[in-house]
């Protein structure tokens, strides 16, 4: 049924009136309570609420299915993205209603969208208690400081996390399936605990609704310089975006997820999901504060005899999480909005130990670092494995975004030039050496070249060109070390250095090499190698 003909309201009805009960908007209290008597959460000693996910401890990228349609079938990058028919869309939801009659449902009414021009009015449906509190802690509550708007985007999210797919009926690949339907405005989610799956839906049809009116979605964290321009974060997991961009002396305008219209920057959620591994007090105050807090979801911690987190354990994953409303923090973006860009940042961590720890970059260099989104993990918790895996995620969201990465590189380039906004790529990994050689770099100096980048002080900065990026490397900064500013002076073997920085170009060179035509077409990245 085509989406101007499709009744939300009828089937969020249909579900609640089947259900064995209904909790309608709870606030934190009864659905902390809720939790705990379903049984698995338990309350940290500060009040915060410990949650289980099970054997899905992560997204499950293989799992995730578009209905294609009419709509979809010629927009949606099908390399990136499973497909499945509506008949099997809808023998999935009808059999998630038939599953969900027999359980209690936890509904949540929530906003997506801190501009009332481009929000929607986003319903979940869950039997688990915990869930609930976890998406009301991350998407925007009505009656705060967010407008709601009258015409915001009906969707409707079917929660059964129990329920288990068949794959010969309803097309999933796993008895696990995160199915979106993009012409109705509808996801299914079945055979996963993980809390994430929620949220990254609602970015996800975001994604591919928002370039159809003018803007750009963005996997990023943003907040605001005195003046009330925006700064934004692009990085994957790991990277320090939410870390960095959580400044008590920046409000925050959120920490993942935004659009970037002709008027500015908006907030698509109300709350943050902070990885947790290694956190620490004195680095990381704020983040910290909001773990102590009561109603704070902690997903897959480990708690020790006295019900305290440990952050450093990571037995059960690395991918420890914090899920909180951003009401909590201290310094907060009013309305959850900023004006246009003036500094784009990208961050990544690279354990080969051979990016420079801050670069300026030319739009072109911009787009075509956004469009390879790079960044290079650390197989931490797996035994003997000890180089670095390069991973690149185009528009440091390939997950999320269901358009051709192109779409959204030639979005980023036009919003650049109109906005005069300057680009960084800033390195927050290893140096004097890949991991296991070199080490990684500290907080201190990140946020140190983070100021001189957002505050102007780099202007009139005398630069050099990288030899095999192309890009602008700072030559001094205050308050930072030279060498560290040129990561082949910080290796004691040169020689390594270069044979360590080829492979990177070599890597980047193969990955780009998979857009093809399109984004050329689509963005004109060039690729910024002086070595080609």
């Amino acid at each position: 049924m085509p989406m101007s003909q499709f009744n939300h309201q009828t089937l969020r009805e249909e579900i609640v009136g089947a259900a064995v009960s209904t909790s309608y908007n709870a606030a934190v209290p009864a659905l902390v309570a809720a939790s705990l008597a379903q049984g698995g959460p338990v309350l940290t000693a500060h009040g915060a609420l410990s949650v289980e996910t099970g054997a899905f401890t992560g997204r499950s990228p293989k799992d995730k299915f578009i209905v294609r349609d009419g709509l979809t079938d010629g927009s949606v990058w099908w390399d990136n993205a499973g497909a499945i028919s509506t008949a099997q869309f809808d023998l999935l939801l009808a059999d998630a209603q038939a599953h969900l009659a027999t359980q209690p449902i936890y509904r949540q009414d929530l906003l997506a969208g801190a501009d009332p021009r481009h929000q929607y009015e986003v319903t979940v449906l869950t039997p688990s208690a915990w869930h609930a509190l976890f998406i009301r802690n991350l998407l925007i509550r009505r009656g705060e400081d967010i407008a709601a708007s009258d015409s915001a985007m009906p969707v409707t999210i079917v929660h059964a996390p129990h329920f288990k797919a068949d794959p010969a009926r309803h097309g999933s690949r796993t008895e696990t399936v995160i199915a979106l339907d993009m012409s109705r405005n509808l996801v299914v989610i079945a055979g996963t605990l993980y809390a994430g799956e929620i949220k990254k839906s609602v970015f996800s049809l975001f994604n591919f609704h928002a370039p159809r009116h003018d803007v750009l979605p963005m996997h990023c964290s943003a907040n605001l310089g005195p003046d009330g321009e925006a700064a934004l974060f692009f990085g994957l997991s790991g990277t320090g975006k939410t870390t960095l961009s959580t400044d008590p002396n920046r409000p925050l305008i959120g920490d993942d997820e935004h659009g970037w219209s002709r008027d500015g920057v908006f907030n698509l959620e109300g709350g943050c999901y902070a990885k947790t591994v290694n956190l620490g007090r004195a680095a990381e105050p704020e983040i910290f504060a909001a773990t102590e807090r009561f109603g704070t979801v902690l997903e897959n911690v480990v708690l020790d005899a006295n019900s305290m987190p440990t952050f450093s354990d990571i037995s059960r994953t690395e991918n420890t999480r914090a899920a909180y409303p951003l009401t909590v923090l201290p310094s907060v973006a009013k309305g959850g909005t900023g004006k246009t860009p003036k500094t784009v940042v990208f961050l990544t961590a690279d354990a080969f130990g051979v990016l420079p720890p801050l670069a300026k970059l030319t739009p072109e260099q911009a787009v075509y670092h956004f469009l390879s989104g790079y960044t290079a993990k650390v197989a931490g918790t797996e035994r003997g494995v000890t180089e670095p895996q390069a991973t690149f995620s185009a528009c440091f969201g390939a997950p999320f975004m269901p358009l051709h990465p192109s779409v959204y590189g030639a979005m980023l380039a036009e919003r650049l030039r109109d906005s005069g906004a300057q680009a960084w790529l800033l390195n927050t990994g290893w140096t004097g050496g890949g991991y296991g050689v070199g080490k990684r770099i500290d907080i201190a100096s990140t946020r140190r070249l983070l100021t001189a980048a957002l505050d102007g002080s780099l202007d009139d900065a005398e630069f050099r060109t990288d030899a095999l990026f192309g890009f602008a490397v700072p030559v001094a900064v205050p308050g930072i070390e030279p060498r560290l500013l040129d990561p082949r002076q910080t290796w004691s073997d040169a020689e390594a250095y270069d044979a360590q920085a080829s492979n990177l170009v070599e890597l980047f060179r193969k990955n780009f090499a998979k857009f093809g035509p399109e984004a050329d077409a689509g963005a004109g990245p060039q690729m910024m190698m002086a070595a080609e």
